[in-house]
């Protein structure tokens, strides 16, 4: 696997000087339509699998596919200088294939609770194994590629999708693992209360934003990136942000990073 190299990213997300994610800490990136994330993602999936434990061993990804199969995934991360079969193989990566996941209620065969909790329960199994094996649980990271595909699976059950997000949160802190969620936040503009985007963005330490550029497109730079990282608490009981704005361009095998008005 290629060395991770550093850029603009990894320095607002604090990674400029560790190879591994930070652990139990949540990271939300948000997208839409204009502007995709998926490239976010993408970096997230290679830096949790160059991680290395104190032992030297290898970080493990627990990986929640809704939006697209392990041959998308693979043919990716490739080109990133990840081999994911092999991985695969060596049980630093779990795949679940969650395409057809589909949490039925009223007469169904199981209810949307019941659907969550079953697969939080095949994730914690995965991770007590992967402890179990010697990884230093500080070292394994949950990702799930779409949020708002697993609350369509749900029929539109906020509530049961934000108890399983809180499930999975609860890995964070007694198993010292890190939570990454990919979540399209254009489609709750139309809502008076989303129900999800708001607990969402509580409960993440990170939140990674893909935006369009705010003056229209450009043949060098295909969006902006904004990265707010969760502060204290101010005199007002309300949580204050650090922010880092910047913008990227996506080639064929890498992102590029930079600065506003550093391109002429």
């Amino acid at each position: 696997m290629e060395k991770m190299k550093q850029s603009l990213l990894d320095e607002a997300l604090g990674l400029e000087e560790e190879e591994e994610i930070s652990t139990s800490r949540v990271f939300l990136i948000e997208d839409c339509v204009e502007t995709s994330g998926d490239f976010v993602l993408h970096h997230l999936m290679k830096r949790a699998l160059s991680s290395t434990d104190r032992t030297g061993g290898g970080g493990v990804l627990l990986f929640v596919a809704l939006a697209h199969p392990f041959s998308h995934y693979d043919r990716i991360l490739r080109k990133l200088g990840c081999n994911l079969i092999m991985l695969r193989d060596n049980n630093r990566f779990v795949f679940f294939n969650m395409l057809k996941l589909d949490c039925p209620d009223g007469d169904g065969t199981h209810t949307i609770e019941g659907g969550a909790v079953e697969l939080y329960g095949r994730i914690q199994k995965a991770v007590e194994i992967s402890t179990s094996n010697g990884c230093n649980k500080g070292c394994i990271t949950i990702m799930i590629d779409d949020i708002s595909l697993l609350e369509i699976a749900a029929h539109g059950s906020a509530n049961h999708i934000l108890n399983f997000v809180h499930y999975c949160h609860t890995l964070t802190t007694e198993m010292d693992c890190s939570l990454v969620m990919l979540n399209h936040s254009d489609i709750y503009s139309s809502m008076e209360s989303p129900g999800l985007i708001l607990p969402l963005e509580y409960l993440a330490d990170v939140i990674i934003k893909a935006e369009p550029l705010a003056t229209g497109l450009a043949t060098d730079v295909h969006g902006q990136l904004t990265v707010a990282k969760n502060g204290t608490a101010n005199e007002h009981g309300r949580l204050s942000y650090w922010t880092r704005n910047f913008h990227f361009k996506v080639k064929e095998n890498n992102v590029e990073y930079f600065y506003p008005g550093s391109r002429t």
